[in-house]
């Protein structure tokens, strides 16, 4: 293992990796390291949204044909109501944890990255990290080591408590998508997100609040969905998280950064958190060419904003049964606004055009007390 790189990246998944190929585009060497061993698996919706395809196309990486299924929108579901709008531009893609991983693995490979996978990082110090197989030295350390990130801990960035407590679960189906669309379903507390990932499966993932669960006790809040998977065989076992909040004080320090889930995590339920990463990577990447973290700090800053806004809005409407039926109903009476919405969640248009004529829409909808009911 080489005693020095000018960075050392903590922690071996998309969004590591995506530091690194960015990092590599520039001509700046660095060095992955993982405990684990690759193909990583993580509990996720399994949905990237278009500007995260079209970021792994940036860094090269190749997804192939069978290995993943097209996303062409959202579709919101409760009870009788259905509220769906379409990616404005190119698709997303549905694709399972460990296929992406590999895909990323295999560029590393291609454009010759240095990984260290199976060496365990115990430590930051003054000249780099320290791991199981001895100290590296490094200019720069980046922590992208997930959700509960010790690198963050260790960098004295660990922010406040989190405000919400919730879990997630995932599980895979040998079943045919029935739809290109990732189908979110809500009921009080929890919803379910169903992920085409290929031609013959599906993804199943659950969110939800109020109290530990299991797989099959919250798949009966769905009937619609229960009924829809009745009878499919598994593909996978149950992978679950939990603690999803994450708050920092900053996503760097000194010469120490952090990027996706350590750098700070609200929840899954827009399902960006790749996609932001992504971002966050060529970011950071620009910032260390330049010698310099504040720039990343502020442009990870506008990264954010608006997602953690909606992530705010989506939580306080989970936890509101009338407004959440109200809100997608609204949607659903108001394809165009949905629409809209949908733009700027995907950096399709930029928030300022909702305009007001979108905010009094979605503020008389809110209002309404008369559900837009729709078969099917």
């Amino acid at each position: 293992m080489p005693a020095e790189s000018q960075v050392v990246i903590v922690g071996g998944g998309p969004a590591g990796l995506a530091v690194a190929l960015e990092l590599h585009r520039q001509g700046y060497e660095a060095l992955v390291v993982d405990r684990g061993q690759p193909p990583i698996d993580k509990a996720c919706g399994e949905g990237l949204m278009p500007d995260g395809v079209q970021a792994l196309g940036r860094l090269g990486v190749k997804l192939e044909q069978g290995q993943f299924a097209p996303l062409k929108g959202i579709r919101y579901i409760e009870g009788g109501v259905r509220a769906e709008a379409l990616f404005p531009g190119a698709p997303g893609a549905g694709i399972r944890r460990t296929v992406l991983h590999q895909a990323m693995v295999d560029r590393a490979s291609e454009v010759g990255l240095q990984t260290r996978w199976g060496v365990t990082v115990r430590g930051l110090d003054k000249e780099g990290v320290d791991t199981d197989q001895g100290r590296l030295r490094a200019s720069w350390v980046v922590g992208a080591d997930g959700l509960h990130s010790r690198v963050r801990r260790w960098a004295g960035l660990t922010g406040r408590k989190a405000r919400f407590r919730r879990y997630g679960v995932r599980r895979h189906y040998a079943l045919e998508p029935w739809t290109d669309l990732v189908e979110v379903y809500w009921a009080d507390r929890c919803e379910a997100y169903v992920t085409p990932i290929s031609r013959r499966e599906v993804g199943v993932a659950f969110l939800w609040g109020d109290q530990k669960g299991d797989f099959e006790t919250l798949l009966t809040r769905f009937p619609r969905l229960e009924r829809r998977l009745k009878g499919a065989s598994t593909t996978s076992g149950d992978r679950g998280s939990a603690l999803l909040e994450q708050h920092t004080r900053a996503v760097h320090r000194g010469r120490v950064a952090l990027v996706g889930d350590a750098a700070g995590y609200r929840d899954a339920i827009t399902g960006e958190g790749l996609s932001m990463a992504f971002h966050q990577a060529r970011v950071l990447s620009a910032a260390i060419g330049k010698g310099e973290l504040a720039s990343y700090g502020r442009a990870a800053r506008e990264l954010s904003a608006v997602p953690f806004l909606l992530i705010r809005f989506l939580l306080e409407v989970e936890r509101r049964p009338r407004l959440r039926r109200r809100l997608i109903s609204a949607l659903a009476n108001e394809p165009s606004l949905f629409a809209r919405l949908l733009a700027i969640h995907t950096r399709d248009a930029p928030p300022r055009s909702i305009g007001p004529g979108g905010i009094l829409q979605l503020a008389r909808g809110l209002l309404s007390s008369t559900p837009s009911t729709i078969s099917g």
